[in-house]
């Protein structure tokens, strides 16, 4: 019976037109080609999503939900969830573990404190979402983290522990909101909450220990530097005074001496206009009074050969001692 089907079979595939089997091969491939380019002439946007749609180049969001119709490998669609996406800072969510390396952080009094955030966002930009940022929720939380280690480091521990969460919440979230505007990457902060607030642990309390110590050591220095600089400021600026005294007291004589030798010479002007050559006689011979005594004269006899050193002061004493001499045998 198989063998009288394949004859059968056989002798149908021969009889067929060629004609007919390549209009039937062109219909076929036809179809194929409608199938494929009805597949890809229409996309469906879900609730809670939107479509970017790419045409050579230029993106247009469309956020309508439904079935839209594209030009077939001339536009592109991108989807984007706009739904409100989650993720933790200093704790994973998945196994609820801590993650020191987040938490960790010193507040404005330096004590460490293990601090865990819960952040939700969502899209509001869809084609900034896609071509502003690589990894836009990467940037947001680096911002995060950056805006909650500031908040923190200006807030004491005590009210970081106890009565101050929402009014940090507060700040994290307007400092990360405004930063958000300022980037411009598609995404908007909906919350972000303080989950908790702890002391660190005990290898982290003994690094904060030393902190304190360094700290102390830190305002001991200071106070023994105040000290020495309390000590010597009043000694310099007593010696400073000193010298200022002293330079004004040489600054008073050197003025009287100049204007007693300028009063002299006044004097001595006035009387020389009175008496021309009396005065300078007189001023030739005081001139003479000082000089000679100490004035040493080397005379020459002419032959060349000997020299005499007379001095002045020694002959005028012998000059008066004969001169008393003569007087006392008178």
């Amino acid at each position: 019976m198989n063998n009288n089907f394949n004859r059968n079979y056989d002798f149908e595939i021969k009889d067929l037109d060629p004609k007919t089997v390549k209009k039937f091969v062109i219909i076929a491939i036809v179809v194929i080609l409608a199938v494929i380019i009805g597949s890809q002439s229409f996309y469906k946007v879900k609730e809670q999503e939107s479509a970017v749609l790419i045409t050579f180049g230029n993106a247009e969001t469309v956020s309508e939900p439904g079935l839209h119709f594209k030009i077939p490998f001339v536009q592109q669609v991108e989807k984007v969830d706009t739904t409100i996406k989650r993720f933790s800072i200093g704790y994973d969510m998945a196994t609820n573990q801590s993650n020191e390396l987040e938490s960790l952080m010193i507040t404005s009094d330096y004590n460490f404190i293990n601090v865990d955030f819960y952040v939700e966002y969502k899209v509001v930009d869809p084609v900034k979402a896609l071509y502003a940022s690589s990894d836009p929720e990467g940037i947001l939380k680096n911002m995060a983290q950056s805006c909650i280690r500031t908040v923190i480091g200006q807030t004491e521990v005590d009210k970081v522990l106890t009565t101050g969460k929402g009014e940090i919440q507060a700040q994290i979230k307007e400092m990360v909101m405004a930063r958000l505007m300022q980037y411009d990457i598609g995404i908007s902060l909906v919350n972000l909450s303080m989950q908790d607030a702890e002391p660190p642990t005990e290898a982290v309390m003994g690094a904060f220990k030393g902190v304190e110590t360094a700290k102390q050591g830190k305002e001991t220095a200071l106070n023994n530097a105040n000290k020495y600089k309390n000590e010597k400021i009043p000694a310099a600026q007593a010696s400073v005074d000193q010298i200022i005294q002293k330079a004004e007291a040489e600054k008073a004589n050197r003025i009287k001496e100049a204007e007693g030798q300028v009063a002299r010479f006044n004097s001595m002007y006035a009387e020389y206009i009175k008496f021309p050559e009396i005065t300078k006689q007189r001023m030739f011979y005081e001139a003479m009074e000082e000089i000679l005594p100490s004035l040493e004269v080397i005379i020459d006899n002419g032959d060349g050969n000997v020299q005499k050193l007379l001095p002045l002061e020694t002959f005028s004493n012998t000059i008066v001692n004969e001169g008393g001499k003569d007087n006392e045998e008178e």
